[in-house]
């Protein structure tokens, strides 16, 4: 830790998820964080014109109450974090062109295969080493181009999700490295923005902007941002502004020999090397390689994770409103290994009604359908352990590194019993925390860009410090090894 690592600081983390958003102050003295959440207000998909889009303007009022609320206590800075891919566009005015696209929209159906006839996909994949999903950047701007959209006409700038926020705060354009990987609009090795990308896609390139690490201070709050909410002239500082990027900064690793689950809406398996693997191997079982802090990758694998639960327990709502902490209760208390299922399979991306869809995986493969709330929950918990076992032995053996203890990290974090089902699993100790992971290491990468700290290791040992993790011992691992064989037989078949 620097000498000003004993210097108290405040910092504002504004971390946007698919259902909410949040403001967290974090004070960083002697040493130790602590957090105060400001501000919670809900996120969530609005239909505009039959497609699914952002309510950037209501989300940015809402930064803007709780930066009013910080007033009388200012931070010394702010930053912002958000989901992937997303991406608003300005015109030649500086002007929002409608609320931005979200990527579970439909509008990308069919985009990848239309972007592969302009550039195939192991040059796409040989020049970033983001692995394919239809909701990534570039083919979201391919599903534009594809459909001539008059959006494009018109944009002159594109910035992704935090970009905008920091655009509205500050009116400085730059895009942030470890979101910039995501889009599949990098090139990890050369360190820049891929024009034969960009040319394939037919866009300017000049709607790309220049990029900064994380880290970097982009400057102060606007003199509007000032006028509208009584702060000072405070810093707004680009984090990791993906946010797996400051949960995994936040991961309070040791060494080299673990893993991390970032933990949540989606489930982000991988390790932290300090350089990408981009590989024949790597691109046949779709691994991605994305920007981290001080220079590493997050070489991982997007599970569909979490999603699956939240998706059933909206649908339940309809009839009951189960808590989180009931499902897990009525999982626990379920038969095992009835049903598994890949949590990736497509119909899980978006469907109206996910128990049935998960029930339509089952009779597609043969075997029991899960009828009751515990059942189901006890289906995707399992089936999620058993998919990251079999990840982790994917990013192993690509990286040729072995992993002897697994971090998870996020709000996923708190869920005990699929803590102790991946730990049964993997066959390795599971290290639960911090469930705030992301907001962690967005001001922790703050307190660095105002120099409280000086390296990536630095930030770790304060996390360690301040939120020591809970452990999960693995048991039944024979047991576990026999569903394992029997998921790779039944449900990814």
């Amino acid at each position: 830790m620097s000498a000003a690592g004993n210097t108290v600081s405040i910092h504002l983390a504004f971390d946007f998820g698919a259902e909410s958003g949040r403001g967290i102050v974090g004070t960083l003295d002697s040493g130790r964080l602590s957090l105060r959440e400001s501000a919670r207000f809900p996120n969530g998909n609005i239909t505009v014109d039959g497609h699914l889009h952002w309510d950037i303007n209501r989300l940015f009022s809402e930064v803007r109450k709780c930066l009013k609320a910080c007033a009388a206590a200012p931070p010394d800075s702010v930053g912002v974090d958000t989901w992937g891919v997303d991406f608003g566009l300005l015109d030649a005015k500086g002007e929002l062109l409608g609320p931005p696209f979200a990527y579970r929209d439909r509008r990308t159906d069919g985009a990848m295969e239309s972007f592969f006839r302009k550039m195939p996909p192991e040059k796409l994949y040989s020049l970033t080493g983001i692995q394919f999903m239809q909701l990534n950047t570039v083919f979201q701007l391919e599903s534009m181009v594809r459909d001539r959209s008059p959006l494009l006409g018109h944009a002159r700038s594109l910035l992704f999700m935090p970009d905008l926020f920091h655009w509205m705060l500050t009116g400085i354009r730059r895009s942030e490295l470890t979101f910039a990987t995501t889009s599949q609009l990098f090139n990890p090795v050369a360190g820049k923005w891929a024009p034969e990308i960009v040319s394939a896609l037919g866009i300017s390139p000049g709607l790309l902007q220049d990029i900064v690490r994380p880290g970097t201070v982009l400057g102060p709050l606007s003199a509007e941002t000032r006028a509208a909410t009584g702060l000072p002239s405070i810093q707004v500082a680009a984090v990791g502004t993906h946010d797996t990027a400051s949960a995994v900064a936040a991961a309070p690793g040791e060494g080299d020999d673990w893993a991390y689950l970032s933990s949540g809406t989606w489930s982000l398996l991988g390790l932290e090397l300090p350089a990408p693997v981009i590989t024949r191997e790597s691109r046949a079982l779709n691994f991605t390689n994305e920007g981290g802090v001080d220079g590493t990758t997050r070489f991982l694998k997007n599970i569909m994770g979490l999603w699956l639960i939240q998706e059933c327990r909206r649908t339940w709502a309809r009839d009951r409103d189960y808590t989180y902490p009931e499902l897990v209760a009525l999982a626990e208390a379920s038969p095992p290994f009835a049903s598994l299922v890949d949590p990736d399979r497509p119909g899980f991306l978006n469907p109206p009604d996910m128990p049935e869809a998960i029930r339509a995986e089952c009779r597609r493969t043969g075997q029991p359908e899960p009828v009751t709330p515990g059942a189901m929950a006890r289906c995707v918990f399992e089936s999620l352990a058993l998919k990251y076992k079999l990840v982790l032995e994917q990013a192993e053996k690509l990286s040729r590194r072995k992993a002897n203890r697994l971090h998870v990290i996020g709000g996923g974090s708190q869920n005990r019993l699929l803590n102790q089902f991946t730990a049964n699993a993997c066959g390795i100790p599971v290290l639960a925390g911090p469930a705030e992971a992301t907001a962690i290491g967005n001001i922790l990468v703050q307190a660095r860009a105002l120099g409280r700290l000086s390296s990536l290791a630095d930030i770790r040992k304060v996390v360690l410090a301040s939120f020591p993790p809970g452990e999960y011992q693995p048991c039944n691992t024979d047991i576990w090894n026999e569903a394992y064989m029997k998921f790779k037989y039944s449900a990814l078949k």
